[in-house]
């Protein structure tokens, strides 16, 4: 009989959640912030592949990544063993102030992987929202100019800095008082519920518009806009694709304006979508690219990538004590091997596949409104009625826990969206366990209506 980790599918041995998981719940809400949101009784021990087991040795089919972050799958041999190598030889020196013979070996594989003829400096940060945060002083280092531009819907991090960006729920910025200034939001082209009746590829237009027409001519003039930040498929905001145009658009706009153009690929990178940055699918060179998650396979990194142009600050201007620490990088190159030969091409090959599988489920089930993104970045969105489009949140919540005690890991995004974010080594069996399950739910939520 195969060990939990060996089954590819989800196996249970206790009740959901089990006698250990709910000792641990209890300890968690002795001890632990309040601040932490959790939608279901997970108490994660060890994961392999795609795999996750609890604390009770009950299996479940991981469909969350850690969001979007275990892009290897759990524990992937390579990355385990390039992690174990480094930790005996060095953990830390600081890569701000001394030098370490990995960091311009990743900075160069990354600086690859951005498009644009032009040579890449890479500055190394902890996470995706310290990305965000260098970000901005870049862009505004290299401009002379304070002001920046983002989206409703968006989200790039919870600092400060990054969350003066951040315009996805309200609770995010409840209670934190004044935040950065000079920040200007717009809406985000969302097609499914676009108000001027336009197709996927063509909402957005009336954006861009009121960009040029009235955020440029009655708040900011151009030529004080230091930069405009956009996810090419927004995360937390319910996994929407931007139209190719759209970025097509605001990249001329920002090269006419000498705008810094800045794609936060935090959660849509590292092959997610079948290429390197969910950008490339629309041919655009940004300035600036913001990424971490999946970068390395579960350890704490994240990374600035910038046209070489872009990035000259002076010594001092920024830094970081743990950016760029020798085990997490370990981590990533071995991971950017892992994607560039096989993971990369799986996403798009088993993206394309789920997506076939769900091409007939807005006509089969009546909560579905749409199914929508790129590769293995896929978003479900839950309505009480499709032609009202009328969100249907708690529906969309009892799907998210249905899923859970049926053995199938995914989360929410946005207000009624269901987000798909597997591990980019799932295989077609394991995509087809996820949609029956889905499937299962959606029947059951139905008869909620």
């Amino acid at each position: 009989m195969p060990t939990t980790l060996e089954v590819k599918t989800p196996r249970f041995v206790t009740a959901l959640p089990g006698p250990n998981a709910k000792r641990v719940l209890e300890q968690d809400a002795k001890f632990m912030s309040p601040s932490y949101t959790r939608d279901y009784p997970l108490v994660a021990k060890r994961g392999h592949g795609a795999i996750v087991e609890d604390v009770d040795g009950n299996a479940f089919l991981d469909f969350a990544a850690g969001i979007a972050v275990c892009s290897t799958g759990h524990c992937h041999p390579k990355v385990v063993a390039a992690i174990q190598k480094q930790a005996a030889e060095l953990i830390h020196m600081s890569g701000t102030d001394f030098y370490y013979e990995s960091m311009p070996q990743l900075a160069e594989r990354l600086g690859r992987t951005m498009p644009g003829a032009e040579s890449k400096k890479v500055f190394f940060t902890n996470s995706g929202t310290e990305s965000t945060e260098g970000a901005i002083k870049l862009a505004r280092y290299a401009t002379k100019r304070d002001k920046m531009i983002a989206f409703f819907g968006c989200f790039h991090g919870r600092s400060m800095g990054a969350l003066s960006l951040t315009a996805s729920k309200a609770t995010q910025r409840k209670g934190f008082g004044a935040l950065l200034s000079g920040i200007e939001h717009i809406p985000y082209p969302y097609a499914y519920r676009c108000a001027h009746g336009h197709t996927a590829e063509t909402c957005g237009e009336e954006i861009l518009e009121q960009l040029e027409g009235q955020i440029f001519k009655r708040l900011f003039d151009p030529e004080d806009v230091a930069g405009i930040i956009i996810e090419p498929i927004q995360g937390e905001g319910g996994y929407v694709p931007a139209p190719k145009f759209f970025l097509q658009e605001l990249q001329r706009i920002c090269r006419q304006h000498g705008i810094m153009f800045i794609v936060d690929e935090v959660q849509s990178g590292m092959g997610r979508t079948g290429k390197w940055w969910a950008s490339e699918h629309a041919g655009i060179e940004p300035d600036i690219l913001c990424c971490a998650k999946g970068i390395a396979s579960g350890m704490p990194l994240g990374a600035i990538i910038a046209r070489e142009s872009v990035m000259r600050w002076k010594p001092g201007s920024h830094g970081t004590t743990f950016g760029g620490n020798p085990v997490c990088i370990a981590a990533a190159l071995a991971t950017i091997e892992l994607i560039e030969s096989e993971y990369k091409e799986n996403a798009h090959r088993m993206g394309d596949y789920l997506f076939g599988r769900m091409a007939d489920w807005i006509k089969n089930f009546k909560i579905v409104g749409d199914v929508r993104g790129r590769g293995l970045m896929i978003g479900i969105e839950i309505v009480r009625d499709q032609r009202t489009k009328e969100q249907a949140a708690d529906l969309r919540n009892a799907i998210v826990g249905l899923a859970f005690q049926k053995g199938l890991l995914v989360l929410g995004a946005g207000e009624n969206t269901i987000r798909l974010s597997p591990p980019l080594v799932i295989d077609q069996e394991q995509a087809d366990f996820a949609a029956r399950t889905l499937e299962d739910c959606f029947r059951e939520a139905e008869k909620k209506l």
